[in-house]
């Protein structure tokens, strides 16, 4: 059993900052089928020709987490959050390989919905989470092969400390082809209403669970609702 807190450092400083949850039980991780590369292949070559006429930018919710990002007084220009650096590549034609069935499907909504989706594996993580606001002594090492700072930038963290953000995430947590349990945390944008959230979750969830198996359930926390219990 894990309790998963939503702390009032974010929903003070942004009212409307929600996350949803999705908690994977029982699911097998391996390389992506042929569907899912076509199909992730397929948006990110349809991604750049729009993103030929419509700056990175200037797309709706890279726009809204970028202003997130000020808001909570950090740098948009030098940390840009995880969508917003996958879409840039993508600008360039520097499309993203695959890696494995979790990851491929997990990028793939990030750029979908255009927020930042971090994917974790739940047999890593030591006791309950909290998701909080960054300062100056909240940092890992990133997938990235560098140590990450999250002052301003909201993270996630267990017993052992943080270890996700919609920044980078950790290497501690990373989903592997050996995964059976994970948890997925999506930064949802503030401006979208509850019924449109738990819509999303559910459409994530059940593509998620069609190529990997096992069973799902989803949470949403914000400031009226801000912790749950997962089993």
């Amino acid at each position: 059993m894990t309790k998963i807190q939503l702390d009032s450092s974010l929903t003070w400083t942004v009212p409307d900052f929600k996350i949803g949850i999705i908690h994977y039980t029982k699911i097998i991780v391996g390389e992506s089928p042929q569907m899912i590369k076509g199909r992730t292949r397929l948006y990110q070559e349809n991604l750049f020709l729009d993103l030929q006429d419509v700056p990175v930018t200037d797309r709706a919710g890279i726009r809204e987490w970028r202003q997130l990002w000020k808001t909570f007084g950090a740098d948009a220009n030098r940390y840009r959050h995880s969508t917003e650096n996958l879409m840039r590549r993508i600008a360039k034609e520097n499309y993203l390989e695959p890696d494995h069935s979790a990851v491929d499907l997990n990028n793939f909504f990030s750029l979908q919905y255009e927020i930042p989706v971090g994917l974790y594996d739940a047999a890593k993580i030591d006791g309950d989470i909290t998701v909080a606001l960054g300062d100056d002594r909240i940092g890992y090492e990133g997938l990235n092969g560098r140590y990450t700072h999250l002052k301003n930038i909201p993270y996630s963290a267990d017993n052992s400390g943080p270890f996700g953000s919609p920044y980078v995430d950790s290497v501690r947590t990373a989903v592997t082809e050996n995964t059976t349990e994970a948890l997925q945390i999506f930064y949802l944008r503030p401006s979208l209403q509850e019924a449109a959230c738990r819509q999303l979750l559910e459409s994530a969830g059940k593509m998620f669970m069609q190529i990997h198996g096992g069973d799902y359930t989803i949470q949403l926390l914000n400031a009226e609702e801000p912790q749950v219990i997962i089993e």
